[in-house]
């Protein structure tokens, strides 16, 4: 069902099933998700510039079937910025894809009206003659196996931090607005490879000095009562959901910057639940929390 065309920034673009319920337990629709969206654009878009956007829709809602997209050749209106990047071994069979970039509002928004709830980009940026793959993000991804909750990721996360910073660098935590959460430190690297071999190596020793609560090793069987710390989420050919994006939760729940003081207040899970709205507070009273991730002053690793 067709809505209204409307103009954003100049942009003219057609709506669609403005009304639709996208997370049907707290009927927030698909009008809500653009206006999120849009609101919170002045502090998601420097995170999503230049960085190839892998959309996650969801037409039919968060109860319904959902779907990677990563080439929008095929449908993105003229003014929406692409890179075509070479995607070797595609599960679609195809040896390269045109990603969005989204570079301003209106690329936002029409995003959001494709029912892309999550967001979701790389640890590297693509400069003006295309894609460079050297990653200036170093991220670790703390992923929690039951009964372990956010809780222990905390735990997890505060012994990263120390780690982190007796090797000069500094880290910056967010949830991932699911059930784990994720630290972030600006790097500059030399090689693709680096911070990959760096999070590996990092992970394996907090397994060694917390072995009752971390695992740093893919297996699934490892991971009840324990932190997995997905140190892969390095590799140039993988994303993480990008601070301040909506998750497809039963709620409207957003991958949210923390304060370190959040961080090991923790008590409780719902301690870290962020919602849209609550974000959209959280950044009148504090800002952008992940903006030192955008400084172009960064350490080398």
């Amino acid at each position: 069902m067709t809505g209204p065309l409307v103009e954003v920034d100049g942009r003219r673009m057609r709506m669609s099933n403005l009304d639709k319920v996208l997370y049907p337990e707290v009927g927030f629709t698909k009008s809500e998700v653009i206006d999120y969206y849009a609101r919170v654009a002045p502090i998601l878009l420097p995170h999503l510039k230049d960085r190839p956007l892998t959309l996650k829709r969801y037409p039919n809602g968060v109860d319904g079937n959902s779907f990677f997209e990563k080439d929008v050749s095929r449908h993105a209106p003229d003014w929406v910025s692409t890179v075509c990047i070479e995607t070797p071994g595609s599960s679609r069979g195809s040896e390269k894809a045109d990603y969005a970039l989204v570079q301003n509002l209106p690329t936002l928004v029409w995003a959001a009206n494709l029912a892309s709830l999550e967001l979701h980009v790389p640890q590297w940026t693509v400069g003006p003659r295309g894609a460079k793959r050297v990653p200036d993000l170093l991220v670790f991804d703390l992923d929690p196996g039951a009964p372990a909750t956010i809780v222990e990721c905390c735990r997890v996360a505060l012994r990263l931090r120390d780690a982190l910073e007796d090797d000069g660098l500094t880290a910056y935590p967010k949830t991932s607005g699911s059930k784990g959460m994720q630290l972030y430190c600006p790097v500059r690297v030399r090689s693709a490879e680096r911070t990959s071999e760096y999070a590996k190596g990092l992970a394996e020793r907090l397994e060694k000095a917390m072995p009752d609560l971390v695992v740093s090793r893919m297996a699934k069987n490892l991971r009840p009562h324990k932190v997995f710390i997905d140190w892969s989420q390095n590799n140039p050919k993988k994303t993480t959901v990008a601070p301040y994006s909506l998750r497809a939760r039963p709620q409207p729940t957003v991958s949210t910057p923390l304060t370190w003081d959040e961080v090991a207040e923790c008590e409780v899970p719902e301690d870290l639940v962020f919602t849209a709205e609550d974000v959209l507070e959280r950044i009148e009273d504090l800002g952008d929390l992940f903006e030192p991730l955008l400084a172009k002053d960064r350490p080398r690793l």
